[in-house]
């Protein structure tokens, strides 16, 4: 007779495992795209000190 306790164990743990591995990954794409969406936010602040301090540039120039 087949061991119905110890199928049914096997496969929860295996379910178990398989949604842990799911949220980790899930998570780890999430702080992936947050520190992605700040590194872009930071490259447009760089860029428009740039192109402040570049419009000052020519500000006093032409005075």
């Amino acid at each position: 007779m087949p061991d119905y306790k110890a199928m049914y164990q096997r496969l929860f743990y295996a379910t178990e495992d398989a949604i842990s591995l799911l949220i980790r990954a899930q998570q780890e794409c999430g702080e992936l795209y947050i520190n992605s969406a700040e590194a872009e936010d930071e490259e447009l602040t760089a860029e428009e000190e740039f192109a402040a301090e570049e419009e000052e540039k020519g500000h006093r120039s032409g005075e």
